[in-house]
């Protein structure tokens, strides 16, 4: 097991403002002031906080981003071993969910230095707060994947999950998102959209996930945060016929049949065989009905 040598320096993860400036902890305001190095998602950002917030950042800046990530950390092991306070900020919320940390956390971690944090805003933990949906159990997914195929594998893969889930995602791909989900979860699916928390225009949307199609169709602005309800366990299993309805469905509207069986499959908590033999049942009685199908 590695030890922290309590005379080294530290590195710090210090939770930043989601909007309001006033949520800034009198812990933020110390650190900043008095660390010998701040590494910043965002160094104009942490410059204006700093305004806001009335106080001189004295430490070195350093850009802390998350293409530059890896090449930062060698350097600040060595002053934090040194007996360096190194500050970790991002553009808002804790530092290393969803955002750059985790790779340096790591890295200090092994390298048996000391970390430590000054807590603060959250914005998984706020919009799940919000959302009036079960917080007892709840698991954390961040951004989907961008690619249309990937995301629809990633959510069917969710599909059965019962605890409630927290996503982020860009305003640009919402529209795209929302509707993915409701078609992996079902459109029934209770959800949440929180939108820019905290700040001026601050909005929580609650409904199905039909219903969150239908709002971000006219357009969203702001930063956003989805929280979804967990799969209620079917009392009964769907038909053959059903299953295979459901599957044409997502083939008719663009699906190829292998993610629609994925889906579907995981949407009931089946195995994708159980599916599949279904679907081609169905469709074989089918075409054994309507001979004239097999010719086109």
């Amino acid at each position: 097991m590695v030890t922290a040598d309590v005379k080294a320096g530290r590195l710090v993860l210090a939770g930043t403002p989601l909007g309001r400036v006033s949520d800034a902890s009198a812990g933020l305001r110390e650190v900043l002031g008095s660390a010998d190095i701040v590494a910043a998602e965002d160094t104009r950002r942490l410059h204006r906080l700093a305004a806001d917030l009335g106080i001189d950042v004295t430490g070195s800046v350093m850009s802390y981003y998350e293409a530059v990530e890896q090449a930062r950390i060698p350097a600040l092991l060595e002053r934090i071993a040194a007996g360096a306070t190194v500050v970790l900020v991002t553009d808002a919320g804790m530092p290393s969910v969803s955002d750059p940390g985790y790779r340096l956390v790591a890295a200090a971690a092994a390298a048996g230095l000391l970390v430590t944090s000054v807590p603060g805003p959250s914005a998984a933990i706020t919009a799940l707060a919000l959302s009036g949906l079960p917080s007892d159990r709840f698991c954390f997914e961040g951004f989907l994947p961008r690619k249309a195929g990937e995301r629809t594998r990633a959510l069917a893969g969710l599909a059965g999950e019962a605890r409630t889930m927290v996503f982020f995602e860009s305003v640009h791909r919402l529209p795209e998102t929302v509707t993915a989900m409701a078609v992996a979860f079902g459109p029934e699916r209770p959800a949440a959209l929180c939108r820019e928390l905290t700040k001026t225009y601050e909005q929580v949307v609650r409904g199905s996930l039909a219903d969150l199609v239908e709002f971000v169709a006219e357009g969203v602005r702001g930063e956003v945060t989805l929280v979804v309800a967990g799969a209620v366990e079917s009392v009964q299993p769907p038909t053959d016929r059903e299953l295979s309805e459901m599957v044409a469905e997502l083939v008719n509207g663009g699906a190829s049949r292998r993610d629609a069986v994925d889906v579907i499959a995981a949407r009931h908590g089946l195995a994708r065989r159980v599916v599949y033999a279904a679907a081609a049942s169905q469709r074989r009685g089918h075409e054994l009905e309507n001979p004239s199908t097999n010719l086109r």
